[in-house]
Order: structure tokens, then sequence, then C-alpha cells
């Protein structure tokens, strides 16, 4: 059944990103800030953590747990080290997910020609 409900969460995430592109005619960028955001933001409110134990996978792999993970390292950290922890806490639970982005980009932008 957990199955199922990642489906269900990750697809519902989803496709509320598409419908933002098609009905409100939002670029792809301005999409994944917001989801960043709102991710962010349900986790001030405790409640994606609640999304996490039940969806598990569909709703850590969105953009939107990349908010969630940035709010969790930066009030972790700041709890134990104050306002230079915050900065440490953003970096510490989500750096492989950063790392990862840009040399994947970069390897992408060596093998394909890339536009701009």
């Amino acid at each position: 059944m957990i199955f199922i409900y990642a489906f269900l969460v990750g697809g519902g995430i989803c496709v509320v990103g598409q419908l933002l592109m098609d009905v409100f005619k939002l670029t792809p960028a301005h999409v994944v800030a917001s989801f960043v955001v709102l991710g962010a933001a349900l986790d001030v409110f405790g409640i994606y953590d609640h999304l996490i134990e039940f969806a598990g996978a569909g709703a850590t792999v969105p953009i939107t747990s990349f908010g969630h993970s940035l709010l969790h390292g930066a009030m972790a950290e700041g709890h134990e080290h104050g306002y230079l922890g915050i900065a440490m806490g953003i970096f510490k639970l989500t750096s492989a997910g950063i790392t990862s982005a840009i040399l994947f980009g970069f390897i992408v932008a060596l093998i394909f020609k890339p536009k701009g």
C-alpha cells in the first residue's frame, strides 16, 4: 500500500506543478522556487514530516523535500551553534544534492550543446 501512497502523493505534487505552468503560465523556475518555499512552509507547521511518514518516497523525492531539508538543517544547527549554525546547517543536509546537481549539469553541458 505504501507504493500506492507514494505514487499518489508524488504524482499529485507533479500535477500541481504542471497545472501551475499550464494554467497560470509560470516558468519552471518559478514553480521550483515555489515548491521549495512550500516545502519549507509545510515543515514550519510540522505537516511535511507527517506527509513523509504517510507517503515515504512520494514526499521525499520531489523538490518540496529540498525546502524541508533546508529548514531542518538550519533549525538543528541553529539551536546548537546560533546564527552561524543556520548557514552551516543548510549546507550540511543538502550538500550532496547541490553538489550532484552542479556536477551532472556540468557533465551534460560538456556532452550536449547548451543554448545561451
